[in-house]
């Protein structure tokens, strides 16, 4: 009884994440969801990711979070549309659903938006489980968080089509087998875009400011 319950609520998620996706080709609107563990350092290389996008790529963002408007009140800061949601308020789900973000798009002015950031849930189970009508999805995965983690979580990186490893600069005062994370990213998922960045020195974000670029550009055309 329980699978049949946990199968019928995924199916009207993924019925739900269809009409996002309709509505966001409509609108000509190319959508990214960001994932990741808490302190992987998500918000901050979003914030360096929009600002280096601006003005050429308008922006717009949903953050999801159980409580607090910490990371949209830092988002904010960059002048782009921000819309906090906050998952206490029906259950401190771990994830943002399609319907949720089908709601959040209504507070948005989606005609003056070319990509439209979902920060989820910091969370490396619950987030890939979850259609929600994205373009692409990306992971984030910070070098203070274990080389072990995309095999603990093979799910998260199987349905990324890129994995960020941030906070490389700390990479000289740490024990981490950075070759190891990759290997392991690559052994779930061959071929999947890796890109090695440092959100706080934006060392090595060109490659992933381009990879983005080239898919918002593909559906704008």
């Amino acid at each position: 009884m329980e699978i049949k319950v946990v199968r019928k609520v995924l199916d009207v998620n993924d019925m739900m994440a269809q009409q996002n996706r309709s509505r966001f080709a409509d609108e000509k609107v190319f959508v990214l969801n960001v994932m990741s563990s808490p302190g992987s350092g998500k918000t901050t290389t979003l914030v360096k990711t929009i600002s280096r996008l601006l003005p050429e790529i308008k922006c717009a963002v949903i953050v999801g979070d159980i409580c607090s408007t910490i990371d949209a009140d830092r988002l904010s800061v960059t002048g782009v549309q921000v819309v906090q949601v906050n998952t206490d308020e029906f259950g401190g789900d771990c994830h943002l659903a399609a319907h949720v973000i089908g709601n959040a798009a209504n507070s948005i002015d989606l005609d003056a938006v070319d990509l439209l950031i979902v920060e989820n849930v910091g969370n490396l189970v619950c987030p890939a489980e979850f259609d929600i009508g994205e373009d692409s999805r990306v992971v984030v995965l910070s070098v203070t968080e274990g080389e072990d983690k995309p095999l603990k979580y093979p799910l998260m990186f199987r349905v990324c089509d890129a994995a960020l490893l941030n906070k490389t600069d700390l990479l000289p005062y740490i024990e981490y087998d950075k070759e190891a994370a990759v290997k392991n990213i690559l052994q779930i998922h061959p071929g999947m875009s890796v890109f090695e960045i440092s959100a706080k020195t934006e060392e090595g974000f060109k490659p992933w400011i381009m990879w983005l670029k080239e898919r918002v550009k593909k559906k704008l055309a």
